[in-house]
């Protein structure tokens, strides 16, 4: 994948695991889902990393139990800070809504054989541009319905806003450089900037400006020749590492 398609890709995907367990005529009841009736549910979770301003793709799967059939539904809630903006599902059988306030999604078995047992249920969160990297969002969740409304499954998903690329702006790949350039790029606004060489080694570090921007110039001269950097961003525990650029550094200057 190159740099522009990179920077372009607006979700990232994980899966959040949906499974319960039914009660038996002999089991007792052991919770209250709110219809005057009960079940038991089993929550596992999965993970899903989405970088301030995009959007990632949750996907529910893993349903074990009973057929629920048709007017059987699918919700997930929101984290807080975060908004439900999709349900692409591109299968028959379902029909998938976003409510209006964008704290919850629902997917609807209109027709499907047996539902909720192939393939996965995804639903597209967005995470606001000024949400904080390595946060966690609280809240998110997962709840399987028969027809009249009762609980027969609940999961969970744990959302973490992650870190964009940072993009390497200069120097210019093909353009001969000297042997210690000046490295600058874009980042997310406080990020730690490490700049690595061809051996890994680092060439250089530097911290991301309020606008974003950086700058650094290595310590060392690089080797002379062709050879590659690539930019590694942290804050708060995330991380993400930018699209390597070719460079070819020329012959020393005369007297250095």
């Amino acid at each position: 994948m190159n740099r522009s398609s990179r920077t372009a890709a607006a979700a990232l995907s994980a899966a959040a695991i949906l499974a319960g367990a039914w009660p038996s005529a002999a089991a007792p009841a052991t919770s209250d889902d709110g219809h005057g009736s009960a079940a038991r549910a089993r929550v596992s979770w999965g993970t899903v990393t989405v970088p301030p301003g995009r959007a990632g793709l949750l996907k529910a799967t893993g349903l074990t139990g009973p057929d629920l059939g048709t007017g059987s539904t699918l919700t997930l809630t929101a984290p807080a800070g975060a908004r439900v903006t999709g349900t692409p599902l591109d299968a028959p059988g379902y029909r998938g809504a976003v409510g209006a306030d964008g704290r919850t999604a629902v997917y609807t078995a209109t027709s499907a054989e047996r539902p909720w047992r192939a393939g996965t249920f995804p639903f597209v969160l967005t995470v606001p541009a000024d949400a904080v990297p390595g946060t966690r969002l609280s809240g998110c969740s997962l709840r399987l319905a028969d027809a009249a409304g009762t609980t027969r499954a609940t999961g969970g998903c744990q959302v973490t806003v992650g870190l964009a690329e940072p993009q390497l702006t200069s120097p210019e790949p093909g353009v001969p450089l000297t042997a210690r350039p000046v490295v600058a790029g874009t980042a997310h606004p406080g990020a730690r900037i490490t700049v690595r060489g061809p051996d890994d080694g680092t060439v250089c570090t530097a911290v991301a400006g309020p606008d974003g921007r950086w700058t650094c110039t290595p310590g060392e001269a690089l080797p002379e020749g062709p050879g590659r950097l690539q930019a590694t961003a942290t804050l708060n525990g995330a991380s993400a590492t930018s699209e390597q650029i070719q460079i070819t550094v020329g012959a020393p200057a005369p007297g250095r």
